[in-house]
C-alpha cells in the first residue's frame, strides 16, 4: 500500500498547485500585468546561457486547467491501476508528462519550448506502449514517427529564429520580413503534427492503445492541445499571411473526424475522434482570427473531454476491459453515477445550453457568421456540430437505452476514489463556461443576428440528433444502416483511408527501396570493392609477412636448397 499512496499525496500537490495557479491568473488578469522570469545559466563571450518564463493570466489560467485535470486523473489511477505490477513506473512517467506540459506552456523561448515539445512526444511514447503487446507498439511508433515530424519542424524554426538575434519570439511577433513566411510554415507544420490535423490525423485514434487515464490527461488537455496553444502564441504573427488553405485543412479534419466517429464501433476511438473534430474546430476558429475564442474553448473543452475519458474508463473497466460498444447496454441500472456524469460530459460536448460547451461553441458560430465567411465554410462549421450531436446521441443509445448486451460474468463496481475525480470534473464542466467567458472576455459579447441565422446551430442539433439515432438502430432480425452501405461506411469509419496512407503506404515503398541498396550497396559489390578490398589487401599481406617472421630459418633452407639445386642444374 506503500506505493499506492503516492498517486493520491501526488494528486494532493497538483490539486493545490492548480488553485495557485488559479489565484495568481485572476490577479494577472485583473491588473493586466505580465512578469517575465529570466534566469541566467553562464554567459560566455556574449553567448548567454537562460531559462525564460512567462507568468501571464494565459499561461496561468492553462496551467492550472492541467494541473486540475491532471490531479483528478492521478486520483483515478490510484484506482484504476491499482493491480497493476507496474504501477510506480506509470505515475512517474504521468509526472513527467505533466513536467513537459508545464515547460511549454511558460516558455517564451523557443529553445526551453523545444524541451517540453520533445518531453512530450517521447513520454506519450513510453505510455502508449505501456500495455507492451503488437498492437501498442505499432500505435507508439506510429504516435513518436509523426511527431517527430513536428519536431524537426520546431528544431528547424529555431535555426531560422537566428535571423532575429534571439529566441524570445515575444518581443518579435509583430515585425515582418519576407523571410517570416518559413517560419511561419514551419511552425504551422509543428502545431498540425501536435494537434494531429489532417494529413497527420491518423495517430491520434492508434494512440487509444494506451491506458484509459492516459488517454484523459493527453487527449483533453495537454498533449494535442500544445499546437493550438503554440499557434495561439503566435498568432500576431500568422495573421499577417494568408490563412485560407489552413483554414481549410483544419475544417476538413473536423468534418472527417466526425464523420468517422459515427462509423465506429470502440468506445475509445469514439471519443479519440471526437477530440480530434474538437481540435480542428479551435483550429478553425483560430485561423478566421480569433485566437482568444479558440483558447477559451481549449479550457473548456478539456474539463468535459477529460470526464468523458474517465467515464469511458470506468465502463471499460468494469466490462472486463471490453471496449466493442455492442457489448454495452442498460449501464444506467449497473453505473448509476457513472452514466450522469457520461450524460452531463456529452451534452456538454454538444453544446447544450448553460454547460460549459455551450459558451465557448455558440459564441464560436455566432462569431463565423458575423465573419462573412463564404457558405463553404458555413455549412461545414454548422454539419460538423450536426455530426457532434449525431455520434453523442449514438453513444448514448448503445451505452444506456439499448436493453443489456454484456457478457454474464461482470464486476460492476463504482469505486469512491473514482468517483470523486468525477465529481469535481462535472462541476467543472457545469461552471467552467460562464466562469472562464466573465473572466477572459472583459465585456459582455452581445451579438444580433437575423432569426434564421440564430436558430440555425438548434436546427442543425434536431437532424443530428435524428441522424444519430437513425445510424445506430440494432436490434436482432433488422438490416443495419451500417451494413447496408458497407463501402461507403468502412470509408468514413477508416478516417478516409488515412491510417493505411500514412502507414502501409509510406513504409513498404521505402522499406523496399532501402532493401535493394543495401542488399547491392552495403552488403553487395559496392561492399567488396570499396570497403573489404584494402582490408582484405592488409589481411593477406600481414599474413604472409606473419609466415616470414615465424618461418625464417626453414624458409633461409628452402631458399638455399632451390638456389644450390637451380645453380647445378644450371
Amino acid at each position: 500500500m506503500k506505493n499506492v499512496s503516492f498517486y493520491i499525496l501526488s494528486s494532493f500537490f497538483l490539486f493545490l498547485l492548480a488553485l495557485l495557479m488559479f489565484l495568481i491568473g485572476f490577479n494577472l488578469i485583473y491588473l493586466d500585468l505580465t512578469y517575465l522570469l529570466d534566469w541566467e545559466f553562464v554567459t560566455y563571450n556574449s553567448m548567454m546561457l537562460t531559462l525564460t518564463l512567462i507568468f501571464d493570466w494565459m499561461s496561468m489560467f492553462f496551467c492550472g486547467c492541467v494541473f486540475f485535470i491532471s490531479s483528478m486523473v492521478v486520483l483515478y489511477s490510484h484506482s484504476y491501476m491499482s493491480s497493476d505490477l507496474n504501477k510506480v513506473r506509470f505515475l512517474y512517467l504521468v509526472l513527467m508528462f505533466i513536467l513537459s506540459m508545464f515547460m511549454l506552456i511558460m516558455s517564451p523561448n523557443l529553445i526551453s519550448i523545444l524541451i517540453g515539445w520533445d518531453g512530450l512526444g517521447l513520454v506519450s511514447y513510453c505510455l502508449v506502449i505501456y500495455f507492451q503487446n503488437y498492437k501498442s507498439h505499432s500505435a507508439g511508433m506510429l504516435t513518436i514517427l509523426t511527431n517527430r515530424i513536428g519536431d524537426v519542424a520546431i528544431l528547424l524554426s529555431i535555426s531560422w529564429m537566428m535571423n532575429f538575434g534571439s529566441w524570445h519570439f515575444f518581443y518579435y511577433l509583430y515585425i515582418f520580413e519576407n523571410w517570416v513566411y518559413y517560419l511561419v510554415f514551419l511552425l504551422v507544420l509543428a502545431g498540425f503534427t501536435k494537434s494531429a490535423q489532417i494529413p497527420f490525423s491518423s495517430w491520434l485514434p492508434a494512440a487509444m492503445a494506451a491506458p484509459t487515464p492516459v488517454s484523459a490527461l493527453v487527449h483533453s488537455s495537454t498533449l494535442v492541445t500544445a499546437g493550438v496553444y503554440l499557434l495561439i502564441r503566435f498568432s500576431s504573427m500568422i495573421y499577417s499571411l494568408d490563412c485560407n488553405f489552413f483554414l481549410i485543412l483544419s475544417m476538413l479534419t473536423m468534418f472527417m473526424s466526425g464523420l468517422g466517429a459515427n462509423f465506429e464501433f470502440d468506445l475509445k476511438k469514439i471519443i479519440a475522434l471526437s477530440t480530434l473534430s474538437q481540435l480542428g474546430l479551435m483550429m478553425t476558429i483560430l485561423f478566421l482570427g480569433f485566437p482568444y475564442l479558440s483558447y477559451f474553448h481549449l479550457l473548456t473543452h478539456a474539463f468535459f473531454k477529460a470526464l468523458l475519458f474517465l467515464c469511458a474508463g470506468l465502463m471499460i473497466h468494469v466490462m472486463n476491459d471490453t471496449q466493442d460498444i455492442r457489448f454495452m447496454g442498460g449501464l444506467t441500472h449497473q453505473l448509476p453515477f457513472t452514466i450522469m456524469c457520461f450524460s452531463v460530459s456529452n451534452l456538454s460536448l454538444c453544446g447544450f445550453p448553460y454547460l460549459s460547451g455551450f459558451y465557448s461553441k455558440d459564441l464560436i458560430l455566432e462569431l463565423m457568421s458575423f465573419e462573412g465567411s463564404n457558405i463553404f465554410v458555413y455549412l461545414i462549421m454548422y454539419i460538423s456540430v450536426g455530426l457532434t450531436v449525431s455520434y453523442s446521441i449514438r453513444l448514448v443509445y448503445y451505452t444506456m437505452v439499448l436493453y443489456p448486451n454484456s457478457y454474464v460474468c461482470q464486476n460492476f463496481v463504482e469505486d469512491n476514489l473514482m468517483n470523486l475525480s468525477m465529481i469535481f470534473l462535472v462541476i467543472m464542466a457545469m461552471i467552467s463556461g460562464s466562469l472562464l467567458s466573465w473572466i477572459i472576455f472583459s465585456t459582455p459579447i452581445f451579438l444580433i443576428l437575423p432569426f434564421m441565422m440564430k436558430i440555425m446551430s438548434l436546427i442543425f442539433i434536431l437532424l443530428g440528433l435524428f441522424i444519430g439515432y437513425e445510424l445506430s438502430i440494432f436490434y436482432y432480425y433488422s438490416l443495419s444502416n451500417y451494413m447496408s452501405f458497407y463501402n461507403i461506411s468502412s470509408f468514413l469509419g477508416s478516417m478516409w483511408f488515412m491510417p493505411p496512407l500514412s502507414t502501409y503506404f509510406l513504409s513498404d515503398k521505402f522499406l523496399k527501396i532501402s532493401f535493394s541498396l543495401t542488399k547491392n550497396l552495403e552488403v553487395g559489390w559496392g561492399e567488396m570493392i570499396f570497403s573489404k578490398l584494402s582490408f582484405f589487401y592488409v589481411v593477406v599481406l600481414s599474413k604472409f609477412i606473419h609466415l616470414f617472421y615465424y618461418n625464417n630459418l626453414s624458409i633461409y633452407m628452402i631458399s638455399f636448397f632451390l638456389f644450390s639445386f637451380m645453380f647445378f642444374v644450371l
